[in-house]
């Protein structure tokens, strides 16, 4: 849905919009017929996977004790092998296709700018299938490492687990917490247009449980989106503050924030008490580090 929108495919950056991403889709059934990429991947992936473990079984198959010893160690490694591969033969078809087409920002007509639409979905599809893999490991920091090699700029020090990021055009500062179920998109379909737009995180930012970030979205330092909220197209959280609501709106002053921090109230829920912590901060003198 579109706020004071004209019936023209022309859209400016100036122009105010209000999109109810809850009519959005983030994966159109357009990109289906893109499937058939995922063939070269699995296959040279799983060979080159299949090739290590003929080797192994070669090896070992007759020393009975090592190799019943070793060859859960060993599917698990291959398990990681194959992660590795995927992401390699991804991120090279990923650098051909963004030579015939560079992925780019705006607001575009899907009939009408059929090209940008059809790559857009194209790429989404690609990361998808090495990204689920990522995810669904049990080692830590493995989908950092996926999302960093396939271009979103995440760090270590985020936390994303259990929540969805789309796959371009998100940048993310240092100790960025995404909650559980929360969906960040930085290109969704509404209705006939496709709406792609960076989405920043600075520094210690922080989006509830359950919440949606529209394309566009920039959220300063130490403000935070609460549960289950949703915001609006191009919309700035401003730093320290709490936004809360279907859109988001500034709700309060995030007194815990760490350039607000004065005073911490500290409550024991098992005795019933509550005492007051003082915090001071430490001025940092001209020169230091």
């Amino acid at each position: 849905m579109y706020k004071d929108m004209k019936e023209s495919t022309e859209f400016t950056e100036s122009m105010e919009l209000t999109i109810d991403v809850l009519t959005g889709s983030g994966m159109p059934k357009d990109a289906l017929k893109f499937l058939w990429f995922y063939i070269p991947i699995i296959w040279f992936a799983g060979t080159i996977t299949l090739i290590q473990f003929t080797s192994f079984w070669k090896d070992f198959f007759g020393i009975p004790i090592l190799f019943y010893l070793l060859l859960p160690f060993v599917i698990f490694g291959d398990i990681y092998i194959f992660l590795g591969l995927s992401l390699f033969f991804t991120k090279l078809l990923l650098i051909f296709i963004n030579l015939i087409h560079k992925p780019k920002e705006g607001i575009f007509h899907i009939r009408e700018e059929r090209r940008v639409y059809l790559f857009w979905c194209i790429r989404k599809l690609l990361k998808k299938f090495v990204i689920w893999f990522a995810r669904n490991t049990p080692l830590p920091y493995v989908d950092i490492i996926a999302f960093r090699c396939l271009g979103v700029k995440v760090n270590f020090s985020n936390s994303i687990l259990d929540s969805w990021l789309d796959l371009e055009f998100i940048e993310a500062g240092k100790k960025v917490f995404i909650g559980q179920g929360s969906t960040v998109c930085s290109g969704i379909v509404v209705g006939n247009y496709l709406i792609i737009k960076r989405i920043i995180f600075e520094d210690l930012a922080i989006v509830g449980g359950h919440s949606v970030v529209s394309p566009g979205t920039i959220i300063r330092k130490n403000a935070i989106l609460g549960a289950a909220s949703i915001t609006s197209f191009n919309q700035e959280l401003e730093k320290d503050w709490v936004y809360m609501g279907i859109p988001a709106r500034k709700f309060k002053l995030n007194k815990y924030a760490e350039s607000n921090r004065e005073i911490i109230i500290k409550k024991d829920v098992e005795f019933r008490e509550t005492s007051i912590v003082k915090y001071k901060k430490i001025e940092k003198k001209e020169g230091e580090k």
